[in-house]
């Protein structure tokens, strides 16, 4: 069972900043186990202890797991002097001190992307070991060829860099500037270097899956919402369905 101080279990899941608890303690606005707690610095069990602020349960998660439909024009970054980052664009409720993204989207790149203070989620999805794929859709000034299919297929080896094989395929044959991408890299630039190695460029790009785990299409760009348990585990389960 996990110990901690009841102002760090409240900062911890936003509710409050620690002087703020130590001021609604005082109050005897908190309750521990429906006893009034007027000091915010003893220690609960954070995993069993029954706390509420104001007469309002607070229910206690560890880490959080975010899918964000990311916009255009949003950093995936946790702090951007000159432009709005997707934790900016966060509910309040949602933002935690070492909430971050797990990876990154380019600026103007859209879709899933997974937002988490589990610092080792991050690091497991984003190892090569892992081996986690990706899918992106692109749409393309030109039409996508069997030539292209083969060049992505056998890797791809430029003077400044080297991209693994990656599948390549049109989700509808009836409009081949249209085409989806699987790689499980994270170069960067990568799907828009590697069609530019192929004369074509990437006009709008949409991430669309991380391993078996796709993007909620109720989400509008810029919304968001909790993964569950069973959710987060999909992003290590490989989806090799062509037409996911």
């Amino acid at each position: 069972m996990e110990k901690m101080r009841l102002d760090k279990f409240l900062t911890s899941q936003n509710i409050c900043s620690r002087k703020e608890a130590g001021i609604l303690a005082r109050k005897g606005e908190i309750t521990v186990n429906g006893v009034i707690c007027k000091n915010a610095d003893i220690k609960i069990d954070a995993e069993t202890a029954e706390v509420a602020v104001k007469g309002k349960s607070v229910f206690y998660k560890k880490y959080i797991y975010i899918m964000l439909n990311k916009p255009e024009g949003v950093v995936s970054a946790r702090e951007d002097g000159a432009c709005p980052t997707v934790v900016d664009i966060l509910p309040d409720e949602y933002k935690r001190m070492s909430i971050a993204p797990a990876g990154r989207l380019d600026k103007n790149t859209t879709g899933l992307l997974i937002i988490t203070d589990d610092g080792d989620f991050t690091h497991r999805m984003l190892s090569p070991k892992s081996g986690v794929y990706k899918v992106y859709e692109a749409e393309l000034d030109g039409d996508i060829t069997e030539t292209d299919v083969k060049t992505f297929k056998n890797g791809i080896k430029t003077q400044t860099a080297e991209f693994l094989p990656a599948e390549l395929w049109l989700p509808d044959a009836d409009n081949k500037k249209v085409a989806r991408v699987r790689i499980c890299e994270g170069k960067f630039h990568q799907v828009k270097r590697m069609f530019a190695f192929c004369g074509k460029e990437v006009l709008k790009l949409r991430r669309f899956s991380i391993g078996s785990l796709h993007i909620d299409e109720k989400l509008a760009p810029g919304e968001c919402r909790l993964l569950s348990a069973e959710e987060t585990d999909l992003v290590f389960l490989d989806n090799l369905h062509k037409n996911a």
